[in-house]
């Protein structure tokens, strides 16, 4: 991860503002998703692929409120991020809106997504879907603080 890369995790995570962690290998998508997002009221941050999306995670002060996850990337795709994400507590705990242009099955899906929406991506229901998996987020952390 750059140091550009970094000082923008560190924004991010300072921000009041619900966070997304966008991973799509094509710019152009990637900032599409961030700009969308942003307007609806989420701060972004980027990465390029799974292992830098990784990095991004280890940086930031708390978790995103979910991962938008491209599936076919270089380096290490969407299945090979869940995969690791799987072995993780903290990473588990984060919902993941997982997204693709290829035809993809129900059974063919990552496993522990919590959404999955094909390319292109219907703005309407991703900006709903977006907002839902923000709040349950938000409120499982609720619960949790009231628990302790």
């Amino acid at each position: 991860m750059s140091e550009a890369d970094n000082t923008e995790a560190i924004l991010v995570a300072a921000s009041s503002r619900p966070v997304v962690l966008v991973v799509d290998d094509d710019d152009a998508i990637r900032e599409a998703l961030r700009d969308l997002l942003d307007d609806a009221g989420f701060a972004t941050v980027g990465a390029r692929h799974g292992l830098e999306a990784l990095h991004v995670l280890a940086s930031l002060a708390t978790a995103p409120a979910f991962i938008l996850l491209d599936l076919m990337m270089p380096v290490m795709d969407g299945w090979a991020f869940c995969d690791r994400r799987g072995k993780s507590s903290a990473l588990s705990e984060i919902p993941i809106i997982a997204i693709s242009a290829a035809a993809v099955s129900e059974s063919n899906r990552p496993a522990g997504i919590d959404a999955f929406m094909p390319k292109p991506i219907d703005v309407g229901k991703f900006v709903g879907l977006a907002a839902r998996l923000a709040g349950r987020r938000r409120e499982r952390a609720r619960r949790t603080i009231q628990l302790h």
